[in-house]
């Protein structure tokens, strides 16, 4: 039961697009499940009229209101950055922030995207084998991914992407992080899903407005895992073709949750159930409700 007395917690979603987000109910929902009012609102740059050149200014006015904290998403994790004070280590290594502790007049940003993918792998594919992955993507979400699965102990990673300068910068950076593991870009997708152990798929494609598959089905074997970001439908395409082929695999639901629970932890100073979140989160998209925000 909520207690009235308290003072609510406040926090925020800044992004375009992100109405049908599922982030503000899990939040409130375990607010509520431990005994306090917790008010999340969706600060919507579509629907405001507004664009990300606007930042500045809805960080001060969260601040101004008494958030104590913003989630942060499409198109402004990278965006955020030079409004803030300090950076988490992975916040820094990633270059991109999705969660923001306001706190004493400072601001805080970190990155619980990559641990949100790394805690939903582990748990979902604990004992897939971690010799060699392709990840198409190499997007925001495909940082994140990438920076997960190798800091899980991937010992190489082939990175597809439609913009191959893209690619290239990603597997750049992140051969600087991970050294002892072989990161590289790549343009032949038939030959590296042949000598892959898994898959990780980071673009929207399989969302309602994104239809279809990011690869040819005859390329998906048994042996391979296969892991998706999006949530919205939970089964892809991609997730039925690969099942159908023999393949384990992983929704993005996992990483939806966990990234929640992340941020949770950090806004109210809690320790959320994350089994219960999951609980909640699956009640959510038991539906058909489709989205177009990856938080």
């Amino acid at each position: 039961m909520v207690d009235t007395r308290l003072k609510p917690l406040k926090a925020g979603l800044i992004g375009a697009g992100i109405q049908a987000s599922l982030t503000p109910a899990m939040h409130m929902q375990e607010g509520a499940a431990q005994g306090f009012a917790y008010d999340y609102e969706l600060i919507d740059l579509n629907q405001r009229g507004l664009t990300p050149d606007s930042l500045a200014d809805l960080l001060n006015q969260a601040e101004k209101h008494g958030l104590s904290g913003l989630n942060i998403t499409h198109p402004c994790k990278q965006l955020v950055i030079p409004y803030l004070d300090e950076l988490s280590d992975e916040a820094r290594a990633l270059g991109a922030v999705n969660t923001v502790v306001l706190k004493n007049g400072r601001r805080y940003g970190h990155n619980t995207d990559w641990w949100g993918f790394a805690e939903s792998f582990r748990r979902g594919l604990p004992d897939a084998d971690l010799e060699a992955a392709v990840q198409i993507g190499a997007g925001g979400a495909g940082v994140a991914t990438a920076y997960a699965i190798l800091s899980l102990g991937l010992k190489s990673l082939a990175v597809f992407d439609l913009d191959p300068e893209r690619a290239a910068h990603l597997a750049k950076a992140l051969s600087a992080l991970f050294p002892e593991a072989t990161i590289a870009a790549s343009d032949d997708l038939a030959a590296a899903m042949k000598s892959a152990s898994g898959l990780i798929h980071a673009t929207p494609t399989g969302m309602a407005k994104y239809p279809g598959m990011p690869l040819a089905p005859e390329l998906l074997s048994p042996r391979h895992w296969v892991a998706e970001i999006v949530y919205f439908p939970l089964e892809t395409e991609l997730l039925k073709t690969a099942k159908l082929r023999g393949c384990r695999v992983l929704n993005g639901g996992g990483m939806a949750v966990f990234q929640a629970v992340g941020a949770f932890r950090l806004f109210t100073g809690r320790e959320p159930d994350a089994y219960r979140m999951m609980r909640h989160f699956d009640n959510l998209t038991s539906g058909s409700r489709q989205s177009e925000d990856p938080q």
